[in-house]
């Protein structure tokens, strides 16, 4: 039986949310609701992986589950749930970390990141939590995935997973009534949603935006007032020349590549439409208009964040009927996988 088309994502709360991750996840969820089953998960297991404290850790994950919903996830259509209400997560986990390489995980450069030189001193956790992501999205069957660049490996280390589960045990499956042909697992792809949208530091266009920069005015958060928003455009670094009439006149100009990119993402419009009204002026023209139109979207949203988050009682209602929703889908796959590998029910 082929498998439902079922989308699944998550992000982590390790930190306060800001405008990459508007626009490079949370804005790009929104229409794939109308479209696919849609799982979106608030992934606090995997922030566990570095030390967080237990305060600011449930601060987040409400303040993600919040940002969802005043995005325009539907709770109604999306299941949105916090990962650790289902612990089928972290069972599927350990069989992967058993069917996964170490190799294949020494390979991952977002560890290598990560850990740097201290990395006979981070958790094991750290190390193995492509396996974990592997389980998220493989636990419902998720046939794709909405991801950025940075984790096109670890979905790609996902899908080897995916073929090395449905090789080894190939014949159990089959002995369970599933087409070992097709697999137990689906060898998920990546789902594209519009074009790459990386956001970048706004006082260095060659780093990515990020909530563990230095300097605060780096990063726009979710959560910052209009004032603030239109300060943090006004001071952002820039050249001294006018803006092109065409995308190519960008493309050595990292920081005014992003600020347009940064416009055309939250207008909906192309690079080029944007250089085709803004082309020839200069930043004394376009940062205000910059500025205005991220305060119009940005502020309505923050505003709803506040009231969700606020409001606790509906925020846990809400996650946890989306918890009994993923383990109506979790439960039954953990139960074939147990039968499939062989443990004893």
């Amino acid at each position: 039986m082929p498998f439902t088309p079922r989308v699944f994502s998550g992000i982590k709360p390790s930190g306060d949310l800001h405008l990459g991750n508007y626009l490079g996840a949370i804005r790009r969820f929104v229409p794939l609701q109308e479209t696919h089953e849609t799982i979106y998960c608030v992934v606090d297991m995997h922030a566990i992986t570095v030390w967080q404290d237990p305060e600011d850790l449930r601060r987040w994950t409400y303040e993600i589950a919040a940002a969802y919903i005043a995005s325009g996830l539907d709770p109604k259509k999306s299941i949105i749930f916090n990962q650790s209400q289902v612990v089928e997560h972290a069972e599927l986990s350990w069989i992967f970390n058993c069917v996964a390489r170490m190799g294949w995980m020494s390979r991952m450069t977002q560890f290598k990141d990560k850990a740097g030189e201290n990395s006979e001193n981070v958790s094991l956790g750290l190390f193995a939590y492509p396996s974990l992501m592997a389980a998220d999205i493989l636990l419902y069957k998720s046939t794709g995935v909405p991801v950025g660049d940075d984790q096109r490996q670890h979905l790609e280390l996902t899908r080897d997973i995916a073929k090395k589960f449905n090789h080894d045990f190939k014949k159990q499956i089959a002995g369970n009534g599933f087409d070992a042909d097709e697999g137990f697992f689906p060898i998920t792809e990546t789902l594209s949603t519009g074009p790459a949208m990386r956001v970048m530091s706004l006082r260095d266009g060659t780093k990515k935006m990020s909530k563990s920069d230095a300097s605060d005015m780096s990063t726009i958060y979710m959560m910052d007032e209009a004032d603030l928003i239109t300060k943090k455009i006004k001071k952002a670094t820039t050249d001294p020349e006018p803006l092109p009439s065409e995308a190519k006149g960008l493309e050595t100009r990292p920081e005014a590549q992003n600020l347009v990119a940064i416009f055309a993402a939250l207008s909906d419009r192309s690079v080029d439409d944007v250089l085709s009204e803004y082309g020839g002026q200069g930043w004394g023209k376009f940062k205000p208009a910059l500025a205005e139109l991220a305060v119009s979207v940005l502020s309505p949203v923050a505003t709803e964040m506040r009231r969700l988050v606020d409001d606790r009682g509906e925020m846990d209602r809400i996650l946890a009927d989306g918890a009994d929703r993923a383990r109506a889908i979790a439960q039954p796959v953990m139960e074939d996988v147990r039968r499939i590998v062989g443990f004893v029910r």
